[in-house]
């Protein structure tokens, strides 16, 4: 099942890869062969759309170094989305570029990535985050030239507010922004009160992050059973202590009435939302790969779509 990429015509699997993890330590995509392992297992069970950032991994830029090298002879086989410009992570050597919105760093990250990501064009290129002192439109016009350069073939952005959508929209351009990224989860959702209409409106698709909650929606989770070893336990075990188990346990016998798990109804229940385009979770091993992808082709009647909204209203 796949996706339109916004206005684009960039189609891309109902299912993406969050790359994060590549080159994150202690985990098994922590190297080169970890993660051709999971890039692999991605391609052959149809999840081609793949979500990376110059910031991602230990040191940051590590996940696009690693991917490059992985996916040598595949470039054809993927989408390739990278971003730039997180305003809370600088990038090493980047210190004297300038503002992260305007031409002077774009152009240097868009190059680099390019180079560590070993191909000629990414198609889709996402500021990380607003910059508060570039104009909007001074950005564009940057972006809009790489896509005429065929450095890129379009363009997104991440973690803006509905207003700055807005204003991102009433820009004149020949191309413009055609995605939008912000954290939507069952367990998160306000953006539906504002950027999601927002998104709407101005027709771009939508990329949530965190969709599965850290894990809390992927049912290995229970009030009493924290498995050992898992990235919420050893890291975030607050966010154990304070989630909404009244709510998740509701859930949880309301999907396995209907013959399905919490992570297929997760998935199921975020494509079912407008104007979602493709659910991107990260993964670490094979079998995360198989499952998400098989979760990904779960379909929800209107019913189920309102009984899983009203448990997490």
């Amino acid at each position: 099942m796949e996706r339109t990429l916004g206005s684009s015509g960039i189609t891309v699997s109902a299912v993406g890869l969050g790359c994060n993890n590549f080159g994150r330590k202690g985990t098994l995509t922590e190297g080169l062969a970890g993660t051709r392992r999971v890039l692999d297992a991605a391609i052959d069970h149809g999840i081609t759309f793949l979500d990376t950032a110059d910031m991602y991994g230990v040191p940051p830029t590590t996940s696009e170094t690693l991917m490059g090298e992985a996916l040598k002879g595949k470039r054809d086989e993927v989408v390739l989305a990278t971003k730039w410009g997180h305003s809370a992570f600088p990038i090493p050597g980047t210190e004297a570029w300038g503002p992260k919105g305007a031409e002077g760093y774009i152009r240097r990250a868009v190059d680099d990535s390019l180079q560590r990501l070993q191909t000629d064009f990414i198609d889709l290129y996402q500021l990380h985050t607003p910059d508060p002192d570039t104009p909007i439109a001074d950005t564009i016009a940057v972006l809009d030239d790489l896509v005429r350069a065929g450095k890129i073939r379009t363009y997104g952005h991440s973690n803006f507010s509905a207003a700055q959508i807005r204003e991102a929209e009433a820009v004149e351009t020949p191309n413009g922004f055609v995605t939008a990224q912000n954290e939507y989860s069952l367990l998160q959702r306000e953006a539906e009160q504002e950027v999601l209409p927002a998104a709407a409106a101005a027709g771009l698709g939508f990329l949530p992050y965190f969709p599965l909650a850290n894990g809390l929606l992927t049912g290995k989770y229970s009030r009493d059973e924290r498995p050992s070893g898992s990235r919420l336990t050893d890291l975030k075990p607050q966010l154990l202590e304070d989630a909404n188990w009244d709510a998740l346990e509701r859930y949880r016998a309301a999907v396995e009435s209907w013959g399905i798990t919490m992570l297929e109804a997760t998935f199921g229940w975020l494509l079912g939302q407008r104007p979602v385009i493709s659910v991107i979770a990260g993964a670490t091993r094979e079998e995360q790969i198989a499952g998400n992808a098989a979760a990904g082709r779960t379909e929800l009647s209107d019913e189920q779509l309102e009984e899983i909204s009203r448990i997490f209203a």
